[in-house]
């Protein structure tokens, strides 16, 4: 019996709904169910095939034991080896080179020293920074956000010089990134899953959360629809995403990936919609009982061999 497991926290939708609709495709062979564990034992074996994971991102302990169940064989949805290495800025940095348009973006200095540090632990730091040569690369107006954040957390819209300095005496601790702001005319959100499959939603961040996902939106260009379905792919395969979503501004016809960095995705019906969490728990779904199939692959215990995970 393979057995998929869903790890979750506070949701109270998403994660039954799953349970229930892999349950209900009767593959002989498969189940899934809730994850219970205690104390991990460092021996393993890890009870699951497959372990859905919408939480470890906010407790170190789920984490643990999703990177040494990898070491078992378990393939994780989605892989914490990348996850735990990834941030927003090398997101962007890749995204330019992969050649995925992404908006002039700069990653700055703590504006208070991390605990633990002093002065003496930035003496490879510039000091004074030029913030005429950050202010001339990014312009304004700017968006100043957390390096690895998420959920709008600590995110200041900026139009000037002085209102940056206002946000960024703010910041405390925090690592941040000041991006360009984009002049959108659209705005798309892609749930993207396996990295194949991609559902494209049109988007408003500007509206009251309840109503950001645009009910009855006007017709497309095709060729603008199918490049955001190309960049959503193309982001995911190369950060190893095999659930993520994608959200994309345009402007003048370009669209510029701003946020990529997803990995449990909002999948609750009341803000995304009956048809977009329709379509995401069965792309979900599908896509574990694909993998509860396979055999385990061999161990390999080595770094790339685990972020990889099993192919």
């Amino acid at each position: 019996m393979a057995t998929i497991g869903v790890l979750f926290g506070m949701e109270n939708v998403f994660p039954g709904a799953l349970v229930e609709r892999i349950n209900a495709m009767g593959v002989p062979g498969v189940t899934a169910e809730f994850v219970q564990i205690g104390g991990v034992k460092m021996e393993g074996p890890c009870p699951y095939r497959v372990v859905v994971d919408r939480i470890s991102h906010d407790i170190p302990f789920y984490r643990a034991w999703l990177k040494t169940a990898v070491l078992d064989g378990t393939y994780v949805i989605n892989n914490p080896f990348w996850s735990s290495a990834d941030d927003k800025f090398l997101n962007y940095a890749l995204a330019k080179r992969l050649g995925v348009a992404v908006p002039p973006t700069v990653v700055l200095p703590h504006k208070e020293h991390p605990p633990g540090t002093t002065d003496k632990s930035m003496r490879n730091l510039t000091y004074p920074l030029n913030w005429d040569e950050v202010f001339e690369y990014v312009g304004f107006p700017a968006f100043l956000k957390p390096f690895d954040g998420g959920g709008w957390r600590d995110v200041f819209q900026v139009k000037s010089r002085e209102e940056f300095f206002q946000s960024y005496d703010q910041t405390r601790t925090l690592c941040m990134t000041l991006q360009k702001a984009v002049q959108f005319t659209e705005y798309f959100r892609c749930y993207v899953v396996g990295q194949e499959a991609v559902h494209i939603m049109p988007y408003d961040p500007r509206a009251p959360f309840h109503e950001r996902y645009v009910k009855h939106p006007p017709k497309y260009p095709a060729a603008l629809i199918d490049r955001v379905r190309r960049d959503a792919l193309t982001l995911c395969r190369a950060l190893g995403y095999d659930l993520n979503t994608v959200e994309f501004a345009v402007e003048d016809g370009v669209p510029y990936a701003i946020d990529f960095m997803n990995p449990a995705p909002d999948a609750d019906p009341h803000s995304v919609g009956a048809e977009n969490f329709s379509w995401i728990v069965d792309a979900v779904a599908t896509f574990a009982v694909k993998k509860a199939q396979e055999p385990p692959a061999p161990p390999a215990y080595r770094w790339s061999a685990m972020l990889g995970g099993r192919q």
